[in-house]
């Protein structure tokens, strides 16, 4: 039985379980939200779909209670017009912070036992905020972190170079925000460094980072949010859990060095996070990951 929660129903919390129900991946699913309406319009709208598909999820919503067999548990509430008017995600940290504070008990004392998986913005401080509240172990509590900024910079890359972007391979790493960086010591087009291809000698890395940087944002101002990239890359880190794939990528991790999570590379498996990767970084590069690593632990630190 692969069952599944979702606390926050906005557009990335529903999308999280479209996916999961209409890709036949939830054999059962907790949907709950502040509002029971829409917690209960989205229940009906997806056992409706169910007619005319070829697996069935049992959908239940509002009751904490049953989260205490669940595998997977996201937690994707938050404003992102918030964080899209001011430029900066962490501007919504007031607001998700406060829901941690309301929600951790309440996870606590249904019996959870499953790894939880944070899509709120600021990800890396809300998820160092939500495994302090619920007092799990760091392995069952991590966040999306840079796995999506990476999946942009695949992207731009892989549009620059003209190739697929599942030919990209390299890491964004850093806070899933402003002061985020690609490694591109890290980075590889079919096999071969990204800094070693003829063709991209003359390429402005910098404008590069910076156009993956921005698209989360063209995005969001396009259509007032993101959904389908992050559900996704939820769903990804999910099934990486129950197939226990020990996935080697980017999520927000907790990183002992500096006391806080951060983007950085990780192996994903059956108890969420195994390990830590250590890459070896540039001096530069460390130097970026350094700042953007204390900048995190010290916004989380003010908190009371």
């Amino acid at each position: 039985m692969r069952k599944f929660g979702i606390i926050g129903l906005g557009n990335v919390g529903r999308t999280v379980a479209y996916t999961l129900v209409t890709k036949g991946i939830a054999d059962s699913l907790v949907l709950i939200d502040k509002d029971q309406k829409k917690s209960r319009a989205e229940q009906l709208d997806l056992q409706d779909a169910q007619a005319r598909l070829n697996a069935t999820t049992q959908i239940t919503t509002q009751n904490y209670d049953n989260l205490k067999d669940v595998d997977i548990l996201y937690i994707s509430a938050g404003d992102i017009a918030v964080s899209t008017n001011s430029g900066d995600r962490f501007a919504e940290f007031k607001i998700t912070s406060a829901v941690v504070k309301e929600i951790a008990p309440k996870i606590v004392a249904s019996g959870f036992k499953g790894v939880i998986i944070d899509i709120m913005n600021p990800c890396d401080a809300v998820t160092s905020y939500l495994q302090k509240l619920t007092g799990f172990s760091k392995q069952r509590v991590f966040g999306t972190g840079t796995f999506l900024d990476t999946a942009r910079m695949q992207r731009v890359v892989g549009e620059k170079l003209n190739v697929n972007p599942r030919s990209v391979e390299g890491y964004v790493l850093g806070e899933h925000g402003n002061s985020q960086f690609v490694a591109w010591s890290s980075v590889r087009v079919k096999g071969e460094a990204i800094q070693d291809l003829p063709e991209a000698k003359d390429f402005d890395f910098d404008q590069l980072a910076d156009a993956a940087k921005q698209g989360a944002w063209e995005v969001a101002s396009g259509k007032g949010f993101t959904s389908a990239a992050i559900a996704t890359c939820g769903v990804s880190l999910g099934q990486a859990v129950l197939s226990d794939a020990r996935l080697v990528c980017p999520v927000s991790g907790y990183s002992e060095k500096y006391s806080t999570y951060v983007g950085l590379p990780a192996i994903v498996g059956k108890n969420g996070i195994e390990s830590v990767v250590d890459l070896p970084l540039t001096d530069e590069e460390t130097v970026k990951f350094a700042k953007s690593a204390e900048m995190i632990h010290d916004r989380v630190a003010k908190l009371n």
